[in-house]
């Protein structure tokens, strides 16, 4: 891992804590030569965790709406690629940086393992599009252009292998009307083995709320609350605009890109 990235700080959300323990018994039972006493003992265990959380979880689940405050890692907590909290992200790093434009953009780092492969020894092409799409969205966000995935073009360009540590680049291009332009690659060294164009769509209040009431059973009530009341001021252009200044939480840039 780069100097981009501090170290990670699993134990200190009980949470993350939890994916990261998954996360390796993931790898190993997709991936790892195990006898079936093994794989029935670790079944048994599993089994049994599952069911002491069932019986202490909560009816529903809490989400945050992005916080431009924040470190992007935290902008999707529970996401299946950046989400620290998520045992099936792998998790993809990602930071703010100043872009050659002088722009906020995405950099970020991945490793990619057996679990995510599709073609022998390379990441699983659906994955690297789901990777794109992700830091594509962030990407915007930071420019403060957030907005919903309309159309994303990829191009892979060379296979991208698994269990090795790969480098993502996400930024915003330009806007049109509510056609929001962005775009993201993914290399190996210097080698960019996939690169997608995102066309978004800019989401009003009003209209993210619909949706969201649309899907009432997986909503959590405190963020339609949220987009609700966003919705109702005058004039609101996004469901993540923060009210207060944008601090400056860009780092620099080793690569210079």
């Amino acid at each position: 891992m780069s100097d981009l990235f501090e170290d990670d700080v699993s134990v200190d959300d009980p949470r993350r804590r939890l994916a990261a323990a998954i996360r390796p018994i993931i790898n190993m039972n997709v991936a790892a030569e195990l006898d079936d006493e093994a794989l029935t003992e670790a079944a048994e265990a599993m089994e049994a965790i599952a069911e002491r959380l069932s019986a202490r979880a909560g009816p529903r689940r809490t989400r945050n709406q992005p916080d431009l405050a924040r470190a992007a890692q935290d902008f999707f907590p529970t996401s299946p690629v950046i989400g620290l909290a998520n045992p099936v992200a792998p998790p993809v790093r990602v930071v703010v940086v100043e872009g050659d434009d002088g722009r906020r953009e995405i950099r970020g780092e991945a490793n990619f393992g057996f679990a995510y492969e599709g073609p022998p020894t390379c990441v699983h092409g659906g994955v690297i599009a789901e990777l794109l799409d992700e830091v594509l969205g962030a990407a915007n966000i930071v420019a403060r252009h957030p907005a919903m995935t309309g159309t994303l073009t990829v191009r892979y360009r060379k296979p991208t292998p698994l269990n090795t540590d790969l480098r993502v680049e996400a930024r915003f291009v330009r806007q049109d009307g509510r056609k929001i332009h962005a775009w993201g690659g993914i290399y190996h060294g210097d080698v960019l083995t996939a690169e997608a164009e995102g066309v978004f769509i800019e989401v009003v209040p009003v209209q993210m709320l619909t949706i969201a009431e649309a899907n009432v059973d997986s909503a959590d009530p405190g963020m339609l609350e949220a987009i609700r009341a966003e919705a109702s001021r005058e004039g609101a252009a996004s469901d993540v605009q923060p009210p207060f200044p944008l601090p400056d939480t860009r780092v620099p840039d080793p690569g210079g890109r």
